[in-house]
């Protein structure tokens, strides 16, 4: 598809997303915080609706019309995403909280795996959800609490990986996309290194789902996780996949019910899987809801979404080096659209405070990545992301604002 079909469909898109069609401050909203959440296609929303409107009722335990209508809604959406991650068993794919949750679960089931003097290895560019329980297990078992640095070029140091990664790593985990800079990650290369270590692998694909197509079969993780917010999904809902051999073999992370077998004075039996880590009544509208996110990706196309959203990183990438004394972060070819940036001598909060007033939604701050901006020398960055029925036009709008905002603070 030629470059100008691609920017028609994608314009086309942003019809179908309600709280986009507003203005804020008397301006017409430009949301360019899609890394933190992206908005809502009508369906989404409708079917969360008709859930509450039709479909209300706890699911897998009732005898009657609407439990089982709903139940079968929910469980569409679990054979919807063993698909899309080409899970061999739909059992594999387990429902929580969000992807923070899924790391603490991960945490807490693989504790007994680790010993004292094991090595656990993140990455210096880790979202803190997928560093801080890593660094807490290690406190806990007295293991080696280690990180692959970052480059000053916003890239992983593989050779350092290379020369340090060895049979002493229990748990390797990383994230595919930077939700700081965008950066998009070797992790197919990272993978086979930590495997071939022995260790556990697991991969944060929270800001990779709605750009790439995810084969975990041909990844050779042991886990995958995501939220569904990323997605144009509900907020409150995560994925997590994992093996199924391992899932069955690991303890249960909540106890409760729904995720026991039998209950006695004398013992208790867990459930199979999934219901063995899903315990409690779960978010059910959010996975029946999300199952139209799935839809309307696949609709799309995640290959065109990429695309286009390149191509307004690229855009706007030049338009800001016109700037003076301004810093563009990770100005490489293998991104997503994400753009963090600083200008000298102005901090990144006043920036984003005056972007608001005039429209523009973006994220300052640290966005939840410290370690990465100590090595970058700074405190955060004004960041702005971009989602598939973001246009050229923002684009334009974000500039001409950046532009009357920096002027104002010199």
């Amino acid at each position: 598809m030629d470059n100008d079909t691609l920017q028609h469909k994608m314009r086309e898109l942003k019809t179908q997303f309600p709280a986009l069609n507003q203005t804020v401050y008397g301006r017409p909203l430009v949301y360019l915080d899609n890394a933190a959440t992206t908005q809502k296609p009508q369906r989404v929303i409708d079917s969360i609706s008709e859930y509450y409107s039709k479909w209300n009722a706890n699911i897998h335990r009732g005898a009657h019309y609407l439990a089982n209508a709903s139940t079968e809604k929910f469980e569409a959406t679990r054979s919807a995403l063993a698909e899309m991650l080409h899970a061999n068993f739909r059992e594999e794919i387990i429902f929580n909280q969000g992807s923070t949750d899924s790391v603490n679960m991960l945490s807490t089931i693989l504790e007994n795996e680790v010993e004292e003097g094991d090595e656990i290895w993140v990455t210096e560019m880790e979202h803190h959800s997928n560093f801080v329980p890593w660094q807490m297990l290690a406190l806990k078992k007295k293991a080696h609490f280690r990180y692959i640095p970052m480059l000053p070029s916003g890239e992983w140091d593989l050779d350092y990986a290379k020369n340090e990664i060895t049979d002493r790593a229990k748990i390797v985990a990383f994230n595919w996309v930077s939700n700081a800079l965008g950066t998009v990650n070797p992790i197919e290369e990272l993978i086979r290194l930590a495997k071939s270590a022995g260790a556990y692998v697991v991969v944060d694909g929270a800001q990779a789902v709605a750009h790439f197509d995810i084969n975990v079969q041909t990844l050779n993780c042991d886990f995958f996780l995501f939220s569904a917010h990323k997605m144009y999904g509900p907020t409150g809902l995560g994925v997590l996949w994992g093996k199924k051999e391992l899932l069955e073999k690991l303890p249960p992370y909540r106890y409760g019910g729904e995720m026991i077998k039998k209950v006695s004075v004398t013992g208790t039996t867990f459930n199979v899987l999934p219901f063995k880590y899903e315990s409690g009544t779960p978010n059910i509208e959010a996975v029946i809801a999300f199952n139209e996110s799935i839809s309307f990706c696949k609709e799309v196309g995640r290959e065109n979404m990429h695309a286009h959203e390149y191509f307004l990183l690229k855009t706007a990438t030049e338009r800001l080096k016109e700037i003076e004394r301004m810093t563009v972060y990770a100005d490489i070819p293998n991104k997503v659209g994400v753009l963090s940036f600083n200008v000298e001598d102005i901090h990144s909060a006043d920036i984003g405070t005056l972007l608001d007033q005039q429209g523009i939604a973006v994220r300052t701050g640290h966005h939840c990545t410290q370690p990465l901006w100590e090595k970058l020398g700074t405190t955060g960055s004004v960041r702005a992301s971009f989602a598939c029925y973001n246009t050229v036009e923002d684009v334009e709008l974000f500039i001409a604002a950046l532009n009357k905002s920096v002027n104002m603070l010199r």
